[in-house]
């Protein structure tokens, strides 16, 4: 069973309150059998090493207290699958769907991945480490306590999620959508590029650092209809 990590950050009013970290100590582990998923199974305390998943179906699959290392997960079907004290490293996949899934205690780490569905998902104390992830759809999604550190997201649609203690740390953020998405307490300081298509507006509730002020003029001004001329 996982131990959470302490909370931390400041209070005050000029400080952003930082993400609780997942602190995991897995059990010793059972290799899985290498039988496919299934819909509503059940997976507690199991090793899957190098298994290939793909386009199998784990809809509402619950993972307790798992390791999941090398595998592949191209268009596997997880949603509302549950993910609990668990450990995700070097997994692939294109158009994984985990729409509506539960993420709690977990880290993805060195991850591959492109076209995942985390649409409507709950993501809570999680830590996504190095890799990349292209187009990550988490629209509608409740983040809370997320740390996305060392990792390249490319195009992802934050549009209409709630962000709550969510840190970038040396990342690179390009093309992302915050429309209609409301934060709270999100660190931007530590992406670059931070580089955002839609919802500029949305950014009350988020901290970022001067540099990052300046890139982010033009979309500013552009949101406030302010134009721009050097003097004559």
């Amino acid at each position: 069973m996982a131990r959470r990590a302490a909370g931390g950050g400041g209070t005050g009013a000029t400080k952003v309150r930082a993400a609780r970290r997942p602190e995991l100590r897995l059990p010793p582990l059972e290799p899985h059998d290498g039988g496919e998923l299934e819909p509503d199974g059940d997976y507690d305390g199991l090793e899957f090493r190098d298994t290939d998943f793909a386009g199998q179906d784990g809809v509402g699959a619950r993972f307790m207290d798992c390791a999941l290392t090398g595998c592949a997960l191209d268009e596997a079907s997880l949603a509302r699958a549950r993910l609990l004290d668990s450990v995700l490293s070097g997994v692939r996949g294109v158009g994984t769907r985990l729409a509506e899934a539960t993420l709690r205690d977990v880290e993805l780490v060195d991850a591959r991945l492109g076209g995942t569905q985390l649409h409507g998902a709950a993501l809570e104390r999680v830590l996504i480490r190095g890799g990349k992830i292209d187009y990550l759809n988490l629209r509608r999604a409740r983040l809370k306590d997320v740390v996305f550190e060392s990792c390249v997201l490319v195009e992802p649609d934050f549009g209409g999620a709630r962000l709550e203690r969510v840190e970038f740390v040396d990342c690179a953020l390009t093309g992302a959508d915050f429309s209609a998405a409301t934060l709270t307490d999100v660190d931007l300081r530590g992406a670059a590029p931070l580089e955002l298509a839609r919802g500029v507006d949305r950014l009350s509730g988020a901290v970022i650092s001067p540099a990052q002020l300046l890139d982010l003029a033009p979309v500013l001004a552009a949101e406030l209809g302010v134009r721009v001329l050097a003097g004559e």
